[in-house]
């Protein structure tokens, strides 16, 4: 039987709902959000057995990402697909209103605290909107012991050993696995490793009003992961490649993705040949074309150009935002 080609594959979002979370992701997503309860985030593309996106439109609408994986990954991820293998990142939506837990991430080396199947946690955000009280935990500060950290955990509060600042709009942050880190007042679009490896050193005190009751710590294993050295974490420098036809910069570049931003109003190529990426709008809205047809894209949407697609240029239909992930060209060392 002959397979249905691939083209840009468009997801719908997965609403997830987080007690420090509020409702501004309508703000970026066409689809209603679910009740009138916080929701914390939107997965845009993940390939796990509990939450695998589905695609939005088109021939191969309601497949899974998963289904796909299994039957088609040498399409999607090219030379770098592999027997039986997961997309290797999860992209998400977040709005945190209220605090989220200071939390760290094992790194992929930390197999112990990596239950099968996993791997570590390196994650990076791009800020799309702030508030009044918006801070951004990230690192620890200068010179503090492990037996410190340890002894204001048992106290009850860590705020004082933590790395902070204000953000802004466009910002970008690169938090390496071992980094501990929080976030308050501010929606963020995500890219990590996929992976739900979370270890939470400690939750202000919150609780969740669906329990009625504080969230569970993992105090110890968070403090096996922690990379004392990772401190005073700042937005970076995002570094300009072109500016013609429209605004290109680099972002991020790590061993587990690479992230770069478009901005204009002019076509521009997007994608690369014999490689994937994965389109977010985070404003306006265009199409994109390949082999003849045209895909839109708008704010809040992600599109997965897998492998075989290749380059497609991106038509804007007035201003517009893109982000643009990439993998790099061999998987990073486990």
């Amino acid at each position: 039987m002959t397979k249905i080609p691939l083209y840009p594959l468009r997801f719908e979002p997965i609403y997830q709902y987080r007690p420090w979370g509020g409702r501004r992701l309508a703000h970026l997503l066409s689809p209603p959000l679910p009740a009138d309860e916080p929701i914390g985030e939107a997965w845009l593309l993940s390939d796990r057995d509990d939450h695998a996106s589905v695609v939005s439109h088109g021939t191969l609408k309601g497949s899974t990402l998963r289904e796909l994986m299994q039957g088609r990954s040498e399409e999607i991820l090219g030379k770098r697909a592999s027997d039986d293998q997961r997309f290797p990142l999860l992209l998400k939506f977040l709005d945190v209103q209220h605090k989220l837990s200071v939390q760290v991430h094992p790194s992929d080396s930390e197999r112990k605290y990596i239950p099968e199947g996993e791997t570590g946690k390196t994650e990076a955000w791009v800020v799309l909107e702030t508030g009044k009280e918006s801070l951004i935990y990230a690192g620890l500060k200068p010179l503090t012991a492990r037996d410190v950290l340890w002894q204001e955990l048992k106290n009850g509060d860590v705020a004082d050993l933590l790395s902070s600042f204000v953000p802004q709009t466009g910002d970008a942050i690169l938090i390496p696995a071992g980094t501990v880190h929080s976030l308050r007042d501010v929606v963020v679009f995500e890219v990590q490793e996929n992976s739900d490896v979370t270890f939470r050193l400690y939750d202000w005190e919150n609780i969740d009003p669906k329990t009625g009751a504080l969230r569970p710590l993992q105090v110890e294993e968070a403090m096996e992961c922690v990379d004392m050295a990772e401190v005073e974490i700042q937005a970076l420098q995002a570094v300009v490649d072109e500016v013609h036809p429209v605004l290109r910069e680099q972002l991020i570049e790590c061993d587990h993705f690479g992230l770069r931003r478009y901005c204009g109003e002019l076509p521009f190529i997007v994608g690369a040949a014999e490689t994937p990426r994965i389109l977010v709008c985070i404003d306006g809205a265009g199409h994109l074309k390949h082999a003849g047809e045209n895909y839109d894209i708008a704010k809040g949407d992600v599109v997965l150009l897998p492998s075989v697609v290749g380059e497609c240029l991106c038509q804007p239909h007035g201003p517009v935002t893109v982000l643009e992930i990439s993998l790099p060209e061999e998987p990073a060392k486990r």
